[in-house]
């Protein structure tokens, strides 16, 4: 029985990256073998072991057949005649099927080491087309790599297309969708996730409610790139750049999905988009069961990214409505997270990247000065419980009014310098 290190540990400690995580392939063994060593079996399509000691994962060399349309459509043999090579031959891309010996030795059949050399993404056999999950997973390496320069073969880019094309992805389960676009998130350029998916036909399948929106224009005055696609793209971009939370770059991400819904005769405006917004992603939540303060928090931002945008032209009456609509009383964490996506949105225009965005620091303090707002003891002792509520509502407004005051002393002129208040949103 021999023991070899593989896939992302061997690809990431040739690259220089940290290492968070290995995993083992166990060539000449045996399940009984591994159970009498004190592994314990997990998984359900195939077994799998962990060690007794490190509980890092051993998986015995296994080879593959596809008998099905789908992810699940495999038949799998165990046995100790299955060769290193034959493992790593099933394998998605080659730069993830190297093989390290004890002795720290390479075993590299399939050219990972020399594809890692030349900053390619391709893929191993024409197995790849077997298994749909595989567009998925090389989109999500692209937004992984591409900050060091990885581009995706073109071989590998056509068969990826093929997969669509049949109609593979139908096949795919809800979670591992959202598996895949949630680590795609947290990704370093989480945008060639979705630009990997579009070029290869998948954005139309997996994320229909993103691809409606390339095409689709707005006002140029506000939005010099006028695509909403490319806009949207660029949101994302400023989402990574501000925040490492991946619910913050989804919120981002599907900010604006009602200008999709949008009459072409209305075009380049998009009135009611927000509320149009808010009903696909409820949708989208649905559909690829996205937990729900992914949901929680896009819908917040999809519904008031506008209103956010003007906090300057709105009342403190209106501001106050606004931080009860969006529970920023309870959750101010949520409500900070939220407008960070909308300072991404404000940012996510051609050339205007690093403009200045005072609604957030506004927004932030008019809440604070809210929320420190009590009833005093005396009221509590003597008044009712509508009286309190009036007279605590009065007075967030006056402390609501008096932090607007001092930022419109310091800020520029909202409607000049600040472009772009309703057709901006």
């Amino acid at each position: 029985m021999q023991v070899y290190l593989v896939g992302g540990a061997v690809r990431d400690s040739l690259l220089g990256l940290p290492v968070k995580e290995r995993d083992w392939v166990v060539v000449g063994g045996t399940r009984e073998e591994l159970l009498r060593l004190g592994y314990r079996e997990v998984g359900r399509d195939f077994p799998v072991f962990l060690h007794p000691d490190t509980h890092e994962e051993y998986a015995l060399a296994r080879l593959e057949r596809k008998v099905a349309p789908g992810y699940h459509g495999f038949q799998f043999r165990f046995d100790p005649g299955v060769t290193l090579e034959e493992d790593l031959r099933r394998r998605d891309l080659t730069i993830n099927a190297i093989a390290q010996a004890a002795d720290g030795t390479y075993v590299d059949p399939y050219g990972g080491r020399r594809d890692l050399e030349q900053r390619c993404l391709r893929h191993v056999s024409e197995a790849f087309v077997e298994d749909p999950l595989r567009v998925l997973r090389v989109a999500r390496f692209a937004a992984k790599f591409a900050p060091l320069g990885f581009r995706i073969a073109p071989e590998t880019a056509s068969l990826m297309a093929a997969i669509v094309q049949r109609g593979e992805l139908d096949a795919l389960v809800p979670e591992r969708i959202w598996q895949e676009t949630d680590k795609a998130l947290r990704e370093p350029a989480a945008r060639e996730y979705f630009v990997t998916l579009r070029a290869c036909g998948a954005l139309r399948v997996v994320f229909p409610e993103l691809e409606a929106l390339f095409g689709v224009p707005q006002p140029r005055e506000w939005h010099p790139e006028v695509d909403t696609g490319d806009h949207v793209l660029r949101v994302l971009d400023q989402a990574v750049r501000l925040s490492g939370d991946p619910r913050v770059r989804f919120a981002a991400l599907v900010h604006d999905l009602g200008k999709g819904t949008s009459p072409a005769s209305s075009w380049p405006r998009h009135r009611g988009h927000e509320e149009r917004g808010v009903e696909l992603i409820g949708a989208l939540a649905a559909r690829l069961k996205i937990p729900a303060e992914y949901r929680d928090l896009a819908t917040i931002v999809a519904r008031c990214h506008g209103l956010v945008h003007r906090a300057f032209d709105l009342r403190a009456v209106t501001v106050l409505e606004v931080l009860e609509r969006v529970d920023a009383f309870r959750r101010p964490q949520r409500f900070d997270e939220a407008l960070t996506a909308c300072e991404a949105d404000w940012r996510g225009r051609a050339g205007l990247e690093d403009r200045a965005y005072p609604q957030r620091d506004y927004l932030r303090e008019a809440r604070s000065a809210a929320a420190a707002v009590k009833p005093t003891s005396a009221e509590i002792a003597t008044a009712d419980g509508p009286h309190i509520a009036r007279q605590l509502r009065e007075r967030r407004i006056a402390a609501i009014d008096a932090v607007r005051a001092g930022h419109r002393e310091s800020s520029e002129p909202p409607g000049s310098a600040n472009p772009g208040l309703e057709g901006m949103s």
